[in-house]
């Protein structure tokens, strides 16, 4: 009897924990080097597609928003990185400060519910540091329209008025109400993360300080209203003078961020690094900047592990078909040297928690191509290397949920012989 009431609950343990596996609708959290999900790691092998709030807004182009959706979970890809701003222009979401277009926020909730129903999580980015979709710039012009004088566009990070702008903006936009699935998009898991800017850069100020006040102040922000979800700054991991030893890995130019000290923020939860060689090392061959992404990759690995204790992805990276000698092949070398340095890692339990391709996108959608585009019925060589990448992620995840699921029952048989 003994042996059969023990069975009994093994089973039934199998089957939540297999349960939790499927459904898949917590929220992301943080534990040392790992995201968590329902008590197991998480991976996040994924795309971006900045565009799916704008396509979103218009219901006769939705169902490219559906279909990328579906053809990523298809591919075994877990998370997706877009937009959510754009600010004045002739498709804003924010017309001016603190007034919204309903119709583009109705995009953005298409956008996340659809990524809610194909159990993809979504990383959300609050304004651009470049003038496209408006950007700081923009705030800038916004402030000194209302009798601010500001010269610089990096005065963003450090007027007053600009800075209640953008946390309006984040308020706003935290505070939400999805107008399909009416949850508020503070309490919806299928968001993963807030990123604070695209790439945010302050050349003005190369010894990082500015970055660092702004980023604490706007990161503990997010977090005095939202205690749900993580929070990443949006890095695209250039060093900086906290540690000089460490210049050496930048491609020859600052942007007066700091992978190190930014990172080491408390209410930043994890690391990102951008990858981009060909436009970075303009001049060099191939060899030379496959080699950099190389060390590129190892050594943010190794800091998120050593000196962060957190979480790293790579939340963008590709190779543009525009390029000078620009092959399918030389494509597929880039894709497998980050996966494989991703791979490394997790396999080992690292802190490389995955990687997010620029850009996926769906067929007829031609006057978004960049170059770096990936559209999966057109690049069969590539695709199968994500493909590969997502199934070799999953089984770390499915070893991890066993040994959790090995765990508990073992826990469970003691509790049970120490009643009996």
């Amino acid at each position: 009897m003994k042996l059969l009431v023990i069975f009994l609950y093994f089973i039934y343990l199998f089957q939540h924990v297999r349960s939790n596996e499927i459904i898949s609708d917590g929220f992301i959290k943080t534990e040392g080097v790992h995201f968590m999900l329902n008590e197991s790691p998480f991976y996040a092998n994924g795309f971006n597609a900045y565009w799916l709030m704008q396509i979103g807004s218009d219901p006769s182009q939705r169902d490219k928003v559906s279909s990328t959706l579906q053809n990523a979970a298809t591919h075994g890809l877990t998370v997706g990185r877009t937009w959510a701003f754009s600010d004045a222009g002739s498709s804003p979401l924010q017309y001016s400060p603190g007034y919204y277009n309903e119709n583009m926020f109705q995009g953005l909730d298409f956008a996340i519910y659809e990524a809610g129903k194909n159990r993809i999580k979504l990383i959300l980015s609050l304004v651009n540091n470049y003038n496209d979709f408006g950007g700081k710039k923009q705030y800038v012009d916004w402030a000194n329209g209302q009798g601010q004088s500001l010269s610089s566009e990096d005065d963003f990070f450090t007027n007053s008025v600009v800075k209640d702008y953008f946390k309006n903006h984040i308020k706003t936009v935290l505070t939400r109400t999805n107008s399909i699935s009416g949850v508020a998009y503070k309490d919806d898991p299928t968001i993963m993360a807030w990123e604070l800017m695209n790439e945010p850069r302050c050349n003005s100020d190369q010894s990082g300080n500015t970055m660092q006040a702004w980023i604490s102040e706007m990161a503990s922000y997010i977090k005095s209203i939202d205690s749900n979800h993580l929070v990443e700054a949006g890095l695209e991991g250039f060093y900086g003078y906290s540690d000089a030893q460490k210049l050496q890995f930048n491609p020859n130019f600052q942007v007066g961020t700091d992978f190190i000290t930014n990172n080491q923020i408390s209410q930043i939860d994890f690391a990102t690094v951008h990858s981009y060689p060909e436009q970075w090392l303009t001049g060099q061959d191939d060899e030379a900047q496959l080699n950099f992404l190389t060390n590129w990759l190892s050594v943010h690995i190794q800091d998120a592990q050593s000196i962060l204790n957190k979480p790293i992805i790579f939340a963008e990276f590709g190779k543009t078909s525009k390029g000078p000698g620009y092959t399918p092949e030389k494509r597929d070398t880039l894709f497998n040297t980050v996966y494989s340095s991703i791979y490394g890692s997790a396999s080992g339990g690292g802190a490389a928690a995955g990687g997010m391709f620029w850009q996926l996108m769906a067929e007829g959608m031609d006057s978004y191509r960049d170059g770096y585009e990936i559209i999966f019925s057109e690049c069969p060589s590539v695709t199968d290397i994500i493909v590969q990448q997502s199934n070799r992620l999953n089984k770390i995840r499915k070893m991890y949920a066993r040994l959790k699921n090995i765990e508990k029952w073992n826990r469970a048989r003691e509790r049970y012989n120490h009643r009996n």
